[in-house]
């Protein structure tokens, strides 16, 4: 049932970020452009609505549901994994990586314009997966070695962001970096948006084939080898799951924080632990949260759009220092 209700609330999130901006959209004027475009209407729109609503504002609203659902997805399967409820996707160092990719791009000029800047950041990402795999023995080392693998590569990349910010001789150039850097989904189109549904729905259904084994990790390593499970085989597997749908959302958009710590968390406490209801439960919850956080980027401020990572920090950071009081008195 809540998963029904929640997937309506999702369509009606995605039509009202379709149709809230500087140019406020009637709702019904959203349905027609859509169906207008599928052939099932001929309504007798203004070109410049159906243009708005089709070549812009749905499919960003669509790529925020998209970038929400796998941040979301990834927070659920690290905090499993790591048995840390302060985990969240960019714990292995795959934002900074990507940071790093980007900057290379945008103001080195690395790729001679062969490489584009979301290209840039994922391979950043991925250079920074491979660094903390090394360190933790292909995340075979255990829960504590990953998480310090995935401090020390989000330190290092991040070092090597901040030199060349600083270093840059443009200022311009620098500030485009940080504002991407803080994410926004002012660029993404329909492309983004297929790359991004499909790696997200891969990666929900390796997820969920894997729901039971997650749920005998919160019982421990040896408690899930004595059931039978493969245990270092699966955490190598969800751990390369998770990095490629944060490198591939962080490349389109960039760093979007806090939305894998607080959705997981939302979502244990509406449907409990089991995976098998939290997995879908965190997708649809995690498309909700962004899409809502994308229309107030937007509305916030007049003739201004916020960079989406300050819209889910003012949630996430009240949130986190919850989780963390909490964590500290259970101990």
């Amino acid at each position: 049932m809540f998963l029904l209700l929640s997937t309506a609330l999702l369509l009606l999130a995605i039509a009202a970020g379709t149709g809230i901006g500087e140019m406020p959209i009637p709702l019904d004027t959203t349905f027609l452009a859509v169906t207008n475009k599928f052939g099932w209407t001929a309504a007798d729109l203004d070109p410049i609505h159906q243009s708005v609503i089709w070549d812009y504002r749905l499919s960003r609203a669509l790529v925020a549901a998209c970038c929400g659902a796998g941040l979301a997805l990834c927070g659920a399967i690290l905090q499993s994994l790591l048995r840390n409820a302060l985990a969240e996707p960019y714990v292995l160092g795959v934002s900074a990586g990507a940071s790093t990719g980007a900057v290379a791009i945008m103001i080195l000029g690395f790729g001679s314009g062969a490489l584009t800047l979301s290209a840039g950041a994922f391979v950043g990402a991925f250079a920074a997966f491979i660094f903390v795999a090394l360190l933790s023995d292909g995340a075979r080392a255990g829960a504590g070695k990953t998480i310090l693998a995935g401090v020390a590569a989000s330190q290092l990349f991040n070092a090597l962001t901040s030199y060349v910010v600083s270093t840059s001789g443009n200022a311009q150039q620098a500030r485009d970096v940080m504002f991407w850097l803080l994410g926004s989904f002012g660029g993404v189109r329909w492309p983004e948006f297929y790359l991004a549904l499909t790696v997200v729905i891969v990666g929900f259904l390796v997820c969920i084939y894997f729901a039971k084994a997650l749920d005998a990790f919160a019982f421990g390593d040896d408690a899930a080898a004595s059931l039978g499970i493969p245990v270092d085989t699966v955490r190598v597997v969800l751990f390369a799951v998770t990095a490629l749908l944060t490198a591939t959302i962080v490349s389109m958009v960039g760093s979007i924080g806090f939305v894998g710590l607080v959705v997981p968390h939302a979502a244990r406490f509406i449907v409990g632990p089991s995976h098998m209801r939290l997995l879908p439960t965190c997708l649809v919850t995690g498309a909700i949260f962004l899409v809502l956080a994308d229309i107030v980027s937007r509305v916030i401020l007049p003739q201004q759009v916020l960079p989406i990572g300050v819209v889910t920090a003012l949630v996430g950071v009240p949130f986190f220092s919850v989780i963390l009081y909490r964590s500290q008195r259970s101990q």
